[in-house]
């Protein structure tokens, strides 16, 4: 007898729940697995019908190009056929000017890998398939054409003809079959981090937050960055609607960044004040702070849609325009008590100024996309992620050497299946330089194409012969299919998924005339392997990521964004700045995935950048305001001590020392002393007086960051420094 509970209708909502969640996490992966094979097969069944020499490339593209979102397909395609292009292009020309010395034809093709794999290298996201499949094309169709030069333009348009019919399958089955859109991902990544930010900022200035949980906060938001800016750059190829948003959504990304920064900057302040004993000063600023945190967030009440944070714009408005005016207030009556820390106040107040400024333009960023247009959709500002520079090169002078020397090998060998040896290390060297971890990539990707050979031996020799018909060969290559496209969802697994969806396709991949050659195939198996096998330890042994160099290089240039903040023109600087130092910081927290420690002390360096970066950009910006006045020239007495305080803090970052870092202290304190005189020897205007006492903030608050006992300077201080005594 059936159960009666499975009758009940008390059973159906639990039913229903079970098939929402499972269609929401699992079903979409079946979904996922179903559209790969059916684009796979559309590319197979096309390529064979139009007889093009080799239809397993084009069921290849489709493996190589698929992701579950339909945008995401789009840009990768986008890229694949230019970065195809542009290496047919280059194919054409090497084969033409080398091809009857395959000597030098395998030199400058190793040069051209190189070239194309530093790219990859540098432009992360789906920008790196472009030029890996220059370098690979290049390749790909350049060694057999160079054996044949007469059909060098004939093999070059086919291989376009192939791999642009994958990619045109692939992104007709991912838009049309069950699309899954990247802007509706956007959406909820945009809702959920800024009610995340806005609990975690009225928490803070409620006191309720330890020192843990801010770096687990600052490691979170640094990955939510980057990757809010490659969710961003895919959603802007799925329509109009994601497009007329893009710069709103860039610039929502930016104004993250400089409120979370500010805020930080700000919280440590208090901090440090509190650590000082600066009572008075914090007793002060507390009812601010108290004011402040309910605009943001009301318990209960969480921020989730872009209605919501128009009403926390509105709330922050107002309390943005009444600030000045109660702080002046305020400061007015703390001038009569002549033991009152009045340089802690001011710098305090103005950070909070600057953070309630940066959290509204933040609000109405956010509140401005529910309109399909608006006006903040034209000054957008970006984040730019770059790979460091000398990375950059290791990557194209690892590529440039493993392809030199596999030519070497082939040449001394004349192993017949030598070129595939060659052609598959480019695209494993590109593809793998844009890892964190490509080391354990190629491994990975060794490994699935292992398994592919075996599973395809089989294929190709115990099924094969016994079909007849595209629909049957289809039904036998799926179930081996399904498998690595399988693995390709899970994370863990997405490495030798890779490598197995895509090789299985190069080794067991139908042509129109199947020929069985099981010595051919056990040849093409192992040229993969080995060349896989040689970029993994091309990987491990020449300048692998892992070095301590390296990661003391990318910790060296993050310093060095101070530098940079110091003397880049200001215009888009503070963009540029955060992106450039939150980039580096991440390229570094990755590297070092496996020393908590050296995450640790890179997340710190992030913060001491930020920290007094953001504080040299606004000095620099109110200094730059200044009127045309002999008294605020750039040869007055405090003008030159600002001047010399910049050029010590820049010699500071540049490469820190216990000298440098007192003479940064020094001169700081200086500046602080010089202006304090300027501002006491005349009654400049109003406004004047203002920007003047920002000036003297800003410099307070350098001073702070430098004895912050928290800082990495830290290390490079005496012990009267670490107390926050001035210097003799």
């Amino acid at each position: 007898m059936s159960d009666p509970a499975l009758r009940s209708p008390r059973s159906l909502p639990a039913l229903r729940s079970a098939f929402l969640d499972w269609a929401r996490t699992d079903g979409l992966t079946w979904v996922y697995l179903f559209k790969a094979l059916a684009a796979a097969f559309l590319a197979l069944g096309i390529a064979m019908r139009l007889d093009l020499p080799q239809p397993r490339t084009a069921m290849t593209t489709v493996f190589i190009v698929m992701q579950p979102q339909s945008g995401a397909i789009l840009a990768k395609s986008f890229y694949r056929i230019g970065g195809t292009l542009v290496g047919l292009v280059a194919t054409l020309a090497l084969v033409a000017v080398f091809a009857p010395q395959r000597e030098l034809f395998l030199g400058a093709l190793a040069l051209w890998t190189g070239i194309c794999t530093a790219g990859a290298a540098r432009n992360r996201n789906f920008r790196s398939y472009g030029f890996l499949l220059a370098g690979y094309t290049a390749a790909l169709i350049g060694i057999p054409a160079a054996q044949h030069p007469d059909t060098a333009f004939i093999s070059a348009l086919t291989r376009a003809a192939e791999v642009t019919l994958g990619v045109v399958c692939a992104g007709l089955v991912g838009a049309l079959v069950f699309p899954q859109q990247a802007s509706t991902q956007m959406r909820t990544t945009v809702r959920a981090r800024f009610s995340a930010f806005v609990e975690y900022v009225a928490a803070a200035l409620s006191g309720h937050v330890d020192r843990a949980q801010i770096e687990r906060h600052n490691a979170r938001f640094l990955a939510e960055i980057v990757g809010f800016e490659a969710m961003r750059s895919v959603a802007v190829f799925e329509g109009p609607e994601s497009r007329g948003r893009g710069g709103r959504l860039a610039r929502l990304n930016s104004e993250f960044m400089t409120a979370s920064t500010r805020f930080h900057a700000l919280h440590q302040l208090m901090n440090r004040l509190r650590a000082a004993g600066a009572q008075q000063a914090l007793d002060a600023l507390e009812p601010y702070f108290k004011e402040l945190a309910p605009l943001l967030h009301t318990p209960g009440e969480p921020v989730l849609t872009s209605r919501d944070a128009a009403g926390s714009a509105r709330k922050l408005e107002a309390f943005k325009a009444a600030l000045p005016r109660r702080v002046r207030e305020q400061r007015a009556v703390l001038c009569e008590r002549p033991e009152f820390p009045l340089l802690d106040f001011d710098t305090a107040s103005e950070l909070l100024y600057r953070f309630v400024d940066d959290m509204h333009a933040y609000a109405l960023t956010y509140a401005s996309l529910a309109a399909a247009t608006h006006e903040r959709e034209r000054t957008p500002e970006r984040y730019e992620p770059k790979t460091n520079a000398v990375l950059t090169l290791v990557a194209g002078v690892r590529g440039a050497i493993v392809m030199a020397l596999l030519s070497a090998f082939w040449i001394a060998s004349a192993w017949p299946n030598g070129s595939m040896l060659v052609l598959n290390a480019a695209a494993v060297c590109a593809l793998a330089s844009s890892s964190p971890r490509p080391t354990r990539m190629a491994y990975q990707m060794a490994l699935g194409t292992a398994l592919a050979t075996l599973i395809g031996f089989i294929v190709v020799f115990g099924v094969y012969p016994y079909i007849d018909g595209f629909p049957l060969l289809c039904a036998a290559l799926a179930p081996a299919l399904a498998l690595g496209i399988w693995m390709t969802t899970r994370p863990k697994l997405v490495g030798y998924g890779a490598g197995y969806c895509i090789f299985f396709c190069v080794l067991a991949g139908p042509d129109n005339l199947v020929h069985y050659d099981p010595a051919g195939y056990a040849n093409d198996a192992l040229a993969l392997i080995l060349s896989m096998a040689a970029s993994a330890l091309a990987f491990a042994v020449l300048l692998p990521p892992s070095t301590p160099w390296l990661r003391r290089h990318l910790v060296s240039d993050l310093r060095r964004q101070v530098v940079w903040a110091c003397q880049a023109p200001l215009a888009r600087v503070r963009s540029r700045f955060e992106s450039r130092a939150r980039d580096l910081a991440f390229q570094a927290h990755a590297l070092m995935e496996h020393d908590p420690a050296e995450q640790r002390r890179a997340l710190a360096w992030l913060i001491a950048v930020l920290e007094v970066g953001h504080a040299v950009i606004d000095l620099r910006r109110e200094l730059g305001a200044l009127p045309s006045d002999a008294r605020y020239a750039k040869t007055m007495p405090w003008r030159r001590a600002i001047t010399a305080s910049a050029k010590a803090l820049t010699a500071l970052f540049a490469r820190p020392t216990d000298a440098r870092l007192d003479a940064a202290l020094a001169a700081n304190f200086d500046a602080i002393a010089a202006t304090q005189q300027a501002l006491a020897a005349f009654a400049p205007p109003r406004e004047d007086r203002h920007r003047l006492q920002r000036i003297l903030s800003y410099l307070h608050f350098v001073r702070t960051a430098l004895i912050d006992p928290q800082s990495p300077l830290a290390r490079y201080a005496g012990e009267a420094r670490r107390d926050g005594a001035a210097p003799a």
